[in-house]
């Protein structure tokens, strides 16, 4: 069964090394679908942000707040839509970021800009959680060698991790299907995507956990 079918709009989400992106391009892969990456690179602000967090941190927060919201404005075509979307991104997760590395006064100035744009942006059908071990997201950072994000410090990745958890946990309100990620090897295991698959298709509630290690 294809997935799009029922989920038109897929999104998947984790912190920084949980494999978003990967899981992403497999999925887009398998079915032909419409693929929107978020395309951090681009962000001239990010490799001085780990430089120095506190000073770079609202230019850093704004021009993603308005890249994700340029790129999630084109789903309103819906031709997209015809053949699935997949993003390894969604608006939501902004102020997940923001309340971590902006001060009060900045996330003011944020939250204004970001709730006016937030009106304009799809619910996902669908959100696929990738919830992943701090121990193994380092892993992971440190193995695709970016030069910047060899500054990410644990403590970071913690505060990261515990902030999508809280999220995921508590105030996402519409599909998703949280996934142990410490035991699915996207990459090296061939079966595991299959596995995913046959686990999106048994979704039958609004929040549902997969945990792999348990199969």
């Amino acid at each position: 069964m294809n997935i799009f079918n029922r989920y038109p709009y897929i999104v998947v989400e984790g912190p920084i090394g949980s494999g978003k992106s990967t899981l992403a391009k497999l999925l887009a892969n398998e079915y032909h679908a419409n693929m929107f990456s978020e395309k951090a690179e681009r962000n001239p602000f990010l490799p001085k942000f780990y430089e120095d967090m506190q000073h770079y941190a609202l230019p850093t927060q704004l021009f993603f707040l308005f890249q994700r919201a340029n790129q999630i404005s084109e789903l309103n075509q819906k031709d997209f839509f015809s053949s699935g979307v997949i993003a390894d991104f969604f608006l939501q997760k902004d102020p997940i970021f923001a309340k971590l590395n902006l001060d009060d006064e900045e996330f003011k100035l944020y939250h204004q800009i970001y709730q006016h744009l937030e009106l304009k942006a799809p619910t996902p059908d669908l959100v696929i959680y990738l919830q992943t071990p701090v121990e193994l997201l380092r892993q992971r950072v440190q193995k695709r060698n970016i030069n910047y994000e060899q500054r990410i410090t644990r403590e970071y990745l913690e505060k990261i991790a515990e902030s999508y958890s809280s999220y995921f946990h508590n105030n996402h309100d519409s599909n998703v299907l949280i996934v142990n990620n410490e035991n699915i090897d996207l990459l090296e295991d061939k079966s595991a995507l299959n596995i995913l698959i046959d686990r999106i298709n048994q979704i039958s509630s609004i929040r549902e956990y997969f945990n792999p290690s348990l199969i």
